[in-house]
């Protein structure tokens, strides 16, 4: 562990964090605490939701499912788990980024792998594999390590991990033959030493299929019903993935007019709007890929999805791109080329993996049977063992599994079956497990859905397009190398550059090249014969040779500048200690660009001159220490003025002020009057001192940080209105450290007005037990002896309305307590913002529902 005073691993870091399903706010919160601690800081979110990716260095995310991923890869941010945190603090130094890597297509990016007894090559080839696709190797067996590859249990490196008890899992090199050959990661279990069961089951016996996450909601393109919530979200019933949010729902989907009401209702209550054009909306709901404003809107890059993504959306209360799961994105109305002739059945899937296939066969154009005949062209199997595997040999039907209908979906031309990978079935496992992990291949979908042309142009802001000027490549652009190691093509753009603006104007893109039809058909070939020379080569080969070798010679030119100034610079940070790469790479690269076109392209009239030698750009200082860190609540200087906001929050960080996140260390917490937010009330329970928002307004207008002490808030007027004082709550509340409510049980509606989260961080920041309690909830509170209840029983409450719904919840929590021995409550929620407002518990009857609605 790295020193603990004043340690500065993390002093050159700026992170930001997405909060997701595996990342919640509470672990946020205490990451952000040991980053501080160490040096770091942590950059919030912008007001629109926004992540502020110009100011930090790092993304911390478990996920690739946020809309600002591929941005932030372009800026060659790096996006990690969580985890690389944790690493990070346990070496005292900064770990690798590779194998914290969230993106689900480097598939060891969580192994740690030491390897025993394998032979040299095929344990040199296993290393590079994995090592390829995020993992790590060590040559010792440590605490870190995941996966030991070994032949036996013989072996000292594996007797060393038994007899430390290390949580590893000793495998056999098979496993890692069979994630390569299929370019996914599948279990470990039959593959587990001491006793695996590739070798000792046969693999004619049946293999119990396991459901695949990676479907969940995504197996048809136009469901029928809007599923329920997820039950993670039973806490949580109020939309906002919606806020802020512009959506048009396209004609072609074909929803009954009363649907379609539910569904904008749903939509415009949850903050969203509808609008009627594809130029205006952020994201775009439609089912065919010919339509206008299918290709308008992806043209322009927002996020285009089905009802199938949108129902997604509104269970989950998540963004996801459309393009990651294949029956979420709009379906080619004619289908795939060549599925059209296709008679296809599938074997060994069960459940939602059986629908999805059948859905997805369709949607590519093919024709699909539950029964398989002669007739039938393919068969789709997860195993190669069964009666219409049996049949399929018998009458040369094509068996395959189910990546080749992913993958030439996702590619939008028919694969090879000459593809290994297509025909490839491990002895023990069946391949359901693994189904739905294919993205689509978003370069063919361009090329052949939404091209640039004279009348329909894509169009890319300024500063994205600056990126890809850059970098030569399009972020929205994948190889269709299906290797997750594969790296993005490089794509050249002609793009003219102002130098004199920073604004979001939209530059035309060249139109990709036009594709035959016959293209995207598997050809088959005839044997070559050639007579003569075994190396003789052909004239047209060899001009052609020539002619493309001279075109990279030149580009090769032109880019010379450029790469000895990459290396010119890679040298000078080294040489510093400055990581390079990054958004202070693109700039610098950015600026020399810029210099040699001035220097090279004189205003009409003048002689062009030799360029001069331009002045090296002195480097930038760096910002001083963070002195104090605030909490800013009901501050409404910002207020629909997110660029004045980002300009005083650097105005604040140049004098030493740093604006942080909620739940992390604050030295003030800054508020115009006494609020009850859940800011003010949460911070109010750790003891915050609590500064009048004119100290803020002092500093950005005189540029000077008064004395904080001045500008202690006092307001007597709410002060009168909520019955305290505030000096007095601020001392009660440093006496009771977060504990005010401790072991104190607290329930609330799921449907209570401002939603369950709010009322959940100000009880859980007090100590108390918060659950939601619903039309489903059981009894959750464990019966205790009335002996032991001196002064009576102890009290329970249930923070409600007075809705129709939630008062017929209220008589089952009141048997619920008293079976429980406990005295019920069921009170307004000002009785849970009162107390902690006061710092002190207390309770009046005017605080029961049945008195407070009134």
């Amino acid at each position: 562990m790295a020193d603990q005073d004043g340690s500065s691993l993390f002093g050159r870091c700026n992170f930001a964090f997405v909060t997701s399903k595996d990342l919640s706010e509470t672990l946020i919160g205490e990451l952000s605490q040991s980053i501080v601690k160490f040096g770091g800081e942590v950059s919030p979110p912008k007001r629109d939701g926004s992540l502020p990716l110009a100011d930090i260095t790092h993304l911390v995310s478990n996920t690739i499912e946020f809309p600002q991923y591929d941005k932030a890869a372009t800026m060659m941010i790096p996006v990690v788990k969580s985890k690389w945190i944790s690493a990070s603090l346990a070496k005292g130094k900064l770990a690798q980024i590779r194998p914290y890597t969230p993106d689900p297509r480097m598939i060891f990016s969580d192994v740690m792998l030491a390897c025993a007894d394998i032979p040299g090559t095929d344990k040199d080839t296993i290393i590079g594999a994995t090592m390829a696709m995020g993992g790590m190797y060590s040559d010792q067996v440590t605490k870190l390590t995941t996966h030991v590859c070994a032949l036996s249990m013989d072996h000292p490196k594996v007797k060393m991990a038994k007899d430390r008890k290390h949580p590893c899992k000793i495998v056999l090199p098979h496993w890692f033959d069979d994630c390569f050959k299929l370019g996914k990661r599948i279990d470990e279990g039959p593959y587990t030493l001491p006793n695996p069961e590739i070798l000792r089951v046969s693999s004619d016996e049946s293999v119990d299929a396991k459901e695949s996450p990676y479907l969940n909601g995504a197996v048809t393109t136009k469901p029928e019903y809007l599923p329920p919530p997820d039950s993670s979200r039973e806490r949580s019933l109020h939309l906002t993935v919606f806020e802020e949010k512009k959506l048009m729902l396209s004609k072609d989907t074909d929803m009954n007019e009363r649907f379609k009401s539910i569904i904008v209702d749903l939509i415009t209550k949850a903050g969203g709007q509808i609008t009627e054009s594809p130029d205006d909306c952020d994201w775009l709901i439609c089912r065919y890929r010919d339509t206008e404003e299918y290709i308008r809107a992806s043209q322009l890059g927002k996020t285009v999805g089905n009802m199938a993504w949108l129902f997604y959306v509104i269970q989950t209360n998540t963004w996801s791109n459309p393009l990651h799961r294949l029956l979420h994105y709009p379906e080619p109305r004619n289908g795939i080329p060549g599925f059209e002739e296709l008679t296809i059945s599938v074997s060994n899937y069960g459940g939602e993996a059986r629908i999805y296939l059948e859905n997805l066969v369709k949607s590519a154009g093919g024709t699909f049977t539950k029964n398989l005949k002669a007739e039938n062209t393919h068969l789709i199997t997860a195993r190669d063992n069964s009666e219409k595997c049996e049949a399929a040999r018998e009458w040369n039907v094509h068996m395959v599994n189910h990546l080749w209908i992913e993958e030439s979906y996702a590619k939008c031309q028919m694969q090879s079956l000459t593809v290994s990978k297509y025909t490839h079935f491990p002895p023990r496992t069946n391949l359901g497990e693994i189904i739905g992990q294919t993205f689509f291949d978003e370069r063919m979908l361009q090329d052949l859905y939404f091209p640039s042309n004279a009348e329909t142009t894509a169009v890319v802001p300024v500063r994205k397009r600056k990126a890809l000027d850059i970098t030569g490549e399009n972020p929205a652009v994948e190889s269709s190398d299906p290797s997750p190691a594969a790296g993005r093509p490089r794509k050249q753009f002609d793009i003219k550059r102002d130098a004199n603006t920073d604004n979001a104007e939209m530059v035309a893109l060249p139109p990709p090249t036009k594709r035959r039809s016959t293209e995207f058909a598997t050809p088959a070939r005839g044997r070559h014969v050639r007579s003569g020379k075994e190396n003789e080569t052909p004239s047209s080969v060899t001009s052609s040779s020539r002619s493309a070798k001279d075109k990279a010679l030149g580009r090769l030119s032109t880019l010379a500048p450029d790469i000895a100034l990459y290396e010119k610079e890679k040298k000078r940070g080294l040489k510093d200690g400055q990581p390079w790469g990054g958004k202070r790479a693109a700039d610098y690269i950015e600026r020399e660009h810029l210099n040699r076109r001035q220097a090279s392209s004189p205003s009409p009239g003048e002689d062009k001159e030799p360029p001069k030698a331009e002045k090296r750009p002195t480097k930038k200082a760096r910002l001083p220490e963070v002195e104090v860190r605030v909490i800013l609540t009901g501050f409404k200087r910002w207020v629909n003025d997110p660029q004045k906001e980002d300009t005083d929050r650097k105005k604040l960080r140049d004098m030493g002020i740093a604006v942080v996140q909620d739940g992390q260390p604050c030295d003030y917490l800054i508020a115009p009057q006494l609020v009850r937010t859940v800011k003010f009330l949460r911070n109010l329970s750790k003891g915050a001192i609590i500064l009048s928002s004119t100290w803020i307004e002092e500093c950005l207008d005189t540029k000077q940080v008064p004395d904080p002490e001045k500008y202690v808030l006092r307001d007597k007027e709410n002060e009168k209105r909520f019955g305290l004082k505030l000096e007095t709550s601020i001392q009660r509340a440093q006496e009771n450290n977060g504990q005010l409510l401790a072991g104190i049980p607290i329930y609330c509606t799921a449907g209570i007005k401002n939603g369950t989260e709010s009322y959940q961080a100000i009880a859980e920041a007090n100590g108390a037990i918060f659950m939601v309690y619903g039309p489903r909830s059981g009894s959750t509170i464990k019966p205790t002896n009335p002996e032991d209840d001196e002064g009576g029983p102890d009290p329970v409450y249930l923070l409600s309305t007075s809705t129709p719904e939630e008062k017929k919840l209220w008589k089952r929590f009141e048997d619920m307590a008293r079976r429980g021995n406990m005295e019920p409550r069921v009170v307004a929620s000002d009785w849970l913002l009162d107390v902690v407002m006061k710092q002190e518990i207390g309770f009046d009857k005017k605080y029961l529902v049945s008195n407070f609605f009134i």
